[in-house]
């Protein structure tokens, strides 16, 4: 990492590998994600000089199974007390893999800085999809406890808290626990993360937030493409508008090579602006990635050099954005 490019900082880094080992060898998503460790994906963060990775657990994991038109989908109801225990499952997972990485799970934005000044990469703990608070906020704050620090609402299953991008609409955007979810984010210092979730369930988020929000890992739609993970140039300026972040997501989605992932980045600042943008891989779960390596982060920055984007706002996507966000709410 070069010195005038500050912090290096994934908003999403995902943790799949460590789900793994709670699921049979010939479960689908054993061949959709593979078996690699955690504690080698944190090994490889350090190498490629990023100061810190969120990295989540899947709440809706375990009843996900692949889908031709959306990517994945939940293929049954949880039984009663599942969602919650498979979370705890992976959230002990992921700690024990921090630490056997040798690195560190940081609760604050000091804690970020402290790490990056001993030369350390920091581990973000999040949870990918409220499924394992079952309609109880008690869970919350016990997951605060535990140091989750970013709660994205929904994933691939309509839950109890909202609708999702790729799903039909149950409660017409955030039901009304999902709003008290997002209040008790505010209160407790949990970034609130809206990919996945619908336009409508977002603006309902943007209403019932303290706090600015963020869009973990997603693309922008533009003209020939199509998905339902894509998203409107009115989606992101709502986020970015109330001081929110967008993850750029180097997924397979519209992009074929790393420079089309900086053509998407230039697409995404002009739409949101450089200070409103972030990196957000999904890097042990994404959809043919074009970004498969953290020593690719040099790369993208040279790419965005060339691509006539100052010096000062590769430095803001790469980490300062999150960084900032960070120092505001959980300081």
């Amino acid at each position: 990492m070069s010195a005038e490019s500050g912090p290096w900082i994934d908003l999403h880094s995902h943790a799949g590998r460590c789900f793994l080992a709670g699921l049979p060898a010939g479960h689908p998503m054993v061949a959709s994600l593979g078996a690699s460790s955690v504690a080698g994906a944190v090994r490889d963060a350090r190498a490629g000089g990023m100061t810190a990775l969120v990295l989540a657990t899947v709440s809706d994991f375990a009843v996900l199974r692949p889908d031709p038109v959306t990517g994945l989908r939940a293929h049954r109801e949880f039984r009663p007390g599942e969602a919650y225990a498979d979370h705890r499952r992976q959230l002990d997972g992921l700690r024990q893999a921090v630490a056997a990485a040798g690195a560190e799970v940081v609760t604050s934005a000091a804690g970020v800085g402290q790490a990056a000044r001993g030369g350390r990469t920091a581990v973000l703990l999040g949870c990918e999809g409220g499924d394992f608070l079952e309609g109880d906020l008690r869970r919350l704050e016990e997951a605060r406890a535990a140091g989750v620090i970013v709660l994205t609402l929904v994933h691939y299953r309509v839950n109890e808290i909202g609708d999702v991008q790729t799903a039909p609409p149950v409660h017409g955007g955030l039901s009304r626990f999902g709003r008290d979810v997002v209040a008790e984010c505010g209160r407790l210092g949990i970034v609130v993360d809206c990919a996945h979730a619908s336009f409508a369930t977002t603006t309902d988020v943007l209403e019932a937030a303290s706090q600015p929000v963020i869009i973990s890992h997603g693309q922008l739609g533009h003209a020939g493409s199509a998905h339902p993970r894509l998203l409107t140039t009115a989606h992101v300026t709502a986020v970015a508008s109330a001081g929110g972040l967008i993850g750029a997501w180097p997924a397979g989605l519209t992009s074929q090579s790393l420079a089309d992932f900086a053509d998407e980045i230039i697409r995404l600042t002009e739409a949101a602006g450089p200070s409103r943008v972030a990196i957000g891989t999904d890097l042990d779960g994404n959809y043919r990635p074009v970004l498969t390596s953290y020593a690719q982060f040099e790369d993208l920055a040279g790419l965005l050099r060339g691509r006539g984007l100052p010096q000062d706002h590769i430095g803001q996507i790469l980490g300062g954005n999150i960084e900032g966000l960070l120092r505001r709410i959980i300081p």
